[in-house]
């Protein structure tokens, strides 16, 4: 076995969201967030108090040490740093502190995002269709770094803006639950393009050396991933403005349809759908004048991915699939960081898991067989050949550290250590195994110490 698997600096952690993990939103005297309705409305399972992490973090951070890590990425939450406009809660300000200083004690590098698909609800559950929304946005991140920034230089700005787009206005998954709106969608996208790179802006004019990104789901069909960052780097590419068009269309979605494996026939026809309801000259006039009007020449620091099922077509099925059908494609994961490799930025792999049901206090197993130690090696194993490729991937983020809250929901399972919810008792308790019965988080450690080893044989 031979020594450098890893590249220097190389890092492994867990992901995790503020909303799915803190407990204590959309209650009465509680911060409010765009779920907020929804929860009233009983069309979504009450978040409650999530993992109790706002209160019990030291214990929980612990378990992310125990795990092997040394990278924690959480959320710092808008809703509850600014529950009514204008208004700081300057405890809530104290306490998302203290977690940091938390992080940094046990030698987890936080990695901060600022919008995980919540925002404030007295922004509106709309407020990405709303023409001021990356200035409203811009103006959280000029808060949230002031106050944050000596405990933090690694951002995401936003979350998924794809996923976020699609699920509020194509899928109807999250609020406000439109259904095959390709034009509300697209506004959503070009406004939180936009909004990243103000906020990219307000990052850096306040903490120079930071590492600032957006993270994406990849998606076989190129206006669905691959577009956003594609003009994100447009400028800093030696691009000029009118001749993005032919750049896109000609070059880069060539290139992505080509580095993919040909496509089964639905997946063709998703993809011309999608291609004829996007039109490149129309799709992101935002998006597109923020870039090349930015006082920065470019506007991410690293490419982020948050890896699971990229392939479209398999999840057009009806009834719809739940997150637990999930196909595993480990191979995906190399040619997908090589797809996305930039000359001159680190990949970071922020997000890639494995999803089960557990239903009251059934426990499902896949129906395809996967185990999360299973998968951790084969998804890990793929990170290593495209290091060996030569590809810099920087850093790994399994989604996620226990069971949480997934978006309406505490039946998809994703965590390292499984938790039992009593809801009535208003408490968790977290078990050493997750909820498969599996040493995830033991199987995490093992293949963390040996690739630090240089031990390739964990992966076998």
């Amino acid at each position: 076995m031979s020594d450098g698997v890893l590249p220097p600096g190389f890092r492994f952690g867990v992901a995790t969201s503020g909303f799915q993990i803190e407990g204590g939103y959309n209650s009465p005297g509680e911060p409010a967030n765009n779920w907020s309705w929804w929860e009233l409305e009983g069309r979504v399972e009450h978040s409650g108090i999530a993992l109790d992490f706002w209160r019990k973090y030291e214990r929980q951070l612990d378990r992310a040490v125990a795990a092997g890590c040394d990278a924690f990425r959480l959320s710092v939450e808008w809703a509850r740093c600014e529950p009514r406009e204008g208004e700081i809660d300057s405890t809530a300000v104290d306490n998302y502190n203290a977690i940091l200083d938390a992080c940094h004690a046990r030698g987890l590098q936080p990695l901060v995002s600022l919008h995980h698909f919540c925002h404030p609800a007295w922004l509106g559950v709309d407020f990405w269709l709303h023409p001021d929304s990356p200035e409203r946005f811009a103006e959280w991140v000029r808060l949230a770094v002031d106050r944050f920034a000596g405990r933090c230089h690694h951002w995401v700005t936003i979350n998924e803006p794809n996923v976020y787009a699609v699920q509020s206005y194509v899928l109807g998954m999250f609020p406000p639950g439109r259904r095959l709106n390709m034009g509300k969608a697209v506004r959503t996208l070009d406004h939180m393009l936009a909004a990243h790179v103000l906020a990219y802006e307000a990052v850096k004019e306040r903490q120079p050396q930071a590492v600032v990104s957006t993270n994406t789901y990849p998606m076989s069909v190129y206006e669905g991933d691959r577009l956003l960052v594609d003009v994100l780097l447009s400028r800093s590419k030696g691009i000029g403005r009118y001749d993005l068009r032919p750049w896109l269309v000609e070059r880069r979605r060539e290139y992505h349809e080509r580095s993919l494996p040909a496509p089964s026939r639905l997946e063709w026809l998703l993809r011309k759908r999608i291609n004829s309801a996007v039109p490149m000259e129309q799709a992101l006039p935002r998006a597109v004048a923020a870039v090349y009007d930015s006082a920065c020449d470019r506007t991410l620091d690293v490419v982020q991915l948050d890896y699971y099922d990229p392939v479209v077509n398999n999840h057009v099925r009806v009834p719809p699939p739940k997150l637990w059908d999930d196909k595993v494609w480990p191979e995906g994961l190399a040619r997908y960081v090589e797809l996305n490799h930039e000359p001159g930025l680190d990949v970071w792999i922020v997000e890639n898991g494995l999803c089960n049901r557990v239903k009251g206090s059934l426990s499902y197993t896949r129906q395809d067989g996967w185990t999360r130690p299973r998968y951790l090696k084969a998804n890990l194993r793929a990170m290593v050949a495209a290091i060996d490729a030569g590809m810099p991937v920087g850093a790994y983020y399994h989604w996620t550290l226990a069971d949480n809250y997934e978006w309406g929901s505490y039946e998809p399972r994703f965590g390292l250590y499984g938790v039992t919810r009593d809801p009535a008792g208003g408490g968790v308790e977290w078990s050493d195994l997750d909820s498969l019965g599996d040493d995830s988080a033991g199987a995490y450690r093992r293949i963390i110490e040996g690739l630090r080893a240089g031990d390739r044989s964990v992966l076998a």
